[in-house]
């Protein structure tokens, strides 16, 4: 596979301007010290201050950098950059084996995250959404793989909930939501006390995208891509799937410190 020739835009965002400065310095030293990667540069911008924001200072680094596709993804997953844009190549072709090795990589490291600091799917009403589709013929499932570039494969994720048909229902309108054609979908578990605990089984067919983007939501416990065996991805499209991946591991790290401010403006708003 050809180099992946990216650059990082990594914010920095606090209250204490020391802190801020010290925090983005540490990151653009462990950015030029990187291996298995090769670093072009790495500027770090001045400061920013913003009167009236909940965290006043600002600050930026900029990281132009090339590797594998994997090495990549892992300093996506490392630095969370807030815009992650491809410069080449226009068009990479993946091996369906080296790709289900990095969405595993993906899915251990956000899950990881998650039981931390909480999920990430959150929808509207599902209820309101109508009931999907559930089976293509073989006919229409190589016309979405050959015509619309969609990939088929198999998603195994955790499941809990008040019972078995009912989570089926309810990820089978998520699932669809999310942008996926559900080919498959079986739920297998038992009762725990009150509570459903098990497994959901998916046949999916969706672009590279949506993929990257189930896989940090929902932390899979299996992925297997089915077809093709050759998947292409166009730089625009690996563009937001990264972009996608660090602004959902910035959500969830961030957290604590949201938390912290809504509680504080709380509190002011008491006195």
């Amino acid at each position: 596979m050809a180099g992946i020739e990216v650059i990082f835009y990594i914010e920095g965002m606090g209250n204490d301007r020391k802190v801020l400065e010290r925090a983005l310095k540490d990151t653009a030293e462990n950015l030029r010290n990187e291996r298995g990667v090769k670093i072009g540069y790495v500027k770090l911008e001045d400061i920013i201050e913003s009167e009236g924001e909940p965290l006043k200072y600002s600050g930026m680094i900029e990281a132009k950098l090339e590797g594998s596709l994997g090495e990549v993804v892992r300093l996506v997953l490392r630095y969370s950059p807030a815009i992650v844009e491809v410069l080449k190549p226009g068009k990479l072709e993946v091996e369906s084996r080296e790709l289900m090795k990095i969405l595993g990589e993906v899915s251990l490291f956000m899950g990881k995250l998650m039981e931390q600091f909480g999920g990430l799917a959150v929808y509207p009403k599902l209820e309101d959404l109508p009931e999907p589709r559930i089976g293509y013929s073989r006919d229409e499932i190589e016309e979405l793989i050959l015509e619309d570039r969609n990939l088929l494969y198999r998603f195994v994720v955790e499941v809990f909930g008040e019972d078995g048909e009912g989570i089926r229902e309810t990820m089978g309108r998520a699932l669809t939501f999310e942008g996926c054609r559900i080919n498959k979908l079986v739920v297998q578990g038992e009762k725990e006390g009150e509570k459903f605990k098990g497994l959901l089984a998916a046949e999916l067919l969706s672009s590279f995208e949506t993929l990257f983007q189930l896989t940090a939501k929902y932390a899979p416990v299996a992925i297997s891509i089915l077809e093709p065996e050759v998947v292409d991805v166009t730089a625009s499209e690996l563009q937001n799937a990264l972009t996608d991946l660090g602004g959902f591991v910035n959500e969830l790290v961030t957290r604590p410190v949201k938390r912290q401010l809504m509680e504080g403006q709380k509190e002011e708003s008491k006195l």
